[in-house]
């Protein structure tokens, strides 16, 4: 190991895992520890994680609530962009890195410190999206990942080498966990062990969030969402902050048994790996969001950034949030969202979110254009001429066709 590093940024979460690389890091690389926990809406007691700090002689402990940080300044670009990866993927855990990253940095600058350090295996996206922010944010700091070092790759080597060192193991954690979770308030993601057979349904066994949809309520729940610029800004009427709008939507969602997802997805280090994803109050603001975007959004711009989604979602995924080009993206994103202003209605019921009306002052919908009854505003005929140029590039191919005898 490097003599060279004095002071290390740990990204902890006072788990096993965490509390035995404390542990090796002291030993390994004989460095003064920092330890950094992350409240972003978890769902956990984090004082446990001080105290465990504390025990194992850490002098500097920062444990920062970042949940309204996270939702305003993340998970809201995120939603403007109407984000999904692979198509159903909303990203729950990539998005939660970068900020993550952009902490541990900056404690390293208040501290002194000249190196971070993460809990990521190394099979995973984590991994690479904790290193990608931190090389973004300040290339000087070096990085270390325990897992791509040390000898400890098994459970049993791992407890073992708790106890040597009077690290408490949880009873739980004495066999194989029977998966990993990880949560924010955004969502809840499990992988690994039970849920590596993708032919096994897993949901009930998994799901820690959200009710089972069959026992969900079993009359319907209407809730508005109301938009300012792209962003959901109040409840039924009611302003609220972003992370707290978050908070009241995963309670409806997780009631009615939304946002539920099994997935077999492409991680970008080039696996396929399985995952249950929890994503209820997530789940009904995406819809909520394209609901009010239907009546604001040009068509036009509406159909670019469909286009552009799927690159924006890539990098998220990738662990490229501090990039340029996302950078670019956002620019565009943020643009298209200046009308994208109103409230949405829509209906929950047994894990599904239905958008049921929408109003805006910005609305782009004309009764007068599309009413089936008498008008004075359209003047049908025009139609048959728009028809006729954008016919007549077919009608050419046709012809060439024609004359070559093609059939095809």
């Amino acid at each position: 190991m490097s003599q060279n590093i004095k002071k290390i940024v740990l990204a902890y979460s006072g788990g096993l895992d965490t509390s035995v690389i404390l542990k090796w890091l002291q030993d390994a690389y004989q460095a003064e520890v920092v330890t950094f926990t992350a409240d972003l809406g978890q769902g956990e007691e984090l004082e446990p994680a001080r105290r465990k700090a504390e025990k194992a002689g850490i002098k500097d402990i920062y444990i920062d609530d970042l949940r309204e940080e996270f939702v305003r300044d993340y998970v809201y670009p995120m939603v403007r962009a109407n984000a999904v990866y692979e198509g159903q993927y909303l990203l729950g855990t990539s998005i939660a890195r970068p900020l993550i990253s952009k902490r541990l940095v900056e404690i390293a600058h208040e501290t002194g410190a000249d190196a971070v350090a993460h809990g990521a295996t190394g099979k995973g996206n984590d991994q690479v999206r904790f290193e990608l922010g931190v090389a973004a944010l300040d290339p000087s700091l070096k990085v270390i990942a325990p897992w791509r070092e040390w000898d400890l790759n098994s459970r049993t080597k791992l407890i073992a080498y708790a106890e040597e060192n009077g690290i408490e193991v949880p009873s739980d954690k004495r066999g194989e966990a029977p998966f990993s979770v990880d949560a924010n308030l955004w969502h809840t993601s499990s992988e690994g062990k039970m849920l590596e057979d993708p032919a096994e349904e897993a949901f009930n066994e998994v799901c820690l969030r959200t009710q089972h949809p069959e026992d969900a309520p079993d009359q319907p729940e209407y809730v508005t969402i109301g938009f300012e610029r792209g962003d959901a800004v109040s409840i039924n009427g009611e302003a609220m902050s972003p992370a707290t709008i978050l908070t009241k939507l995963n309670e409806l969602g997780a009631k009615h048994g939304i946002g539920r997802l099994d997935l077999v997805e492409n991680r970008f280090v080039g696996m396929k790996s399985r995952g249950i994803y929890e994503t209820p109050g997530g789940t009904i603001l995406m819809a909520a969001h394209r609901g009010i975007e239907q009546l604001t959004l040009d068509g036009g711009a509406m159909h670019l950034k469909d286009e552009l989604m799927p690159k924006y979602a890539k990098l998220v995924y990738n662990g490229f949030w501090f990039s340029p080009e996302r950078e670019m993206l956002q620019a565009a994103i943020d643009h298209s969202q200046r009308h994208v202003t109103g409230e949405v209605r829509l209906k929950l019921y047994k894990g599904n979110v239905l958008v049921v009306g929408r109003s805006s002052p910005h609305s782009l919908y004309s009764l007068e254009h599309v009413t089936f009854e008498e008008d004075d505003v359209y003047d049908q005929k025009d139609a048959e001429g728009f028809i006729r140029l954008n016919a007549l590039r077919l009608k050419l191919i046709a012809q060439r066709k024609h004359r070559l005898g093609e059939n095809d």
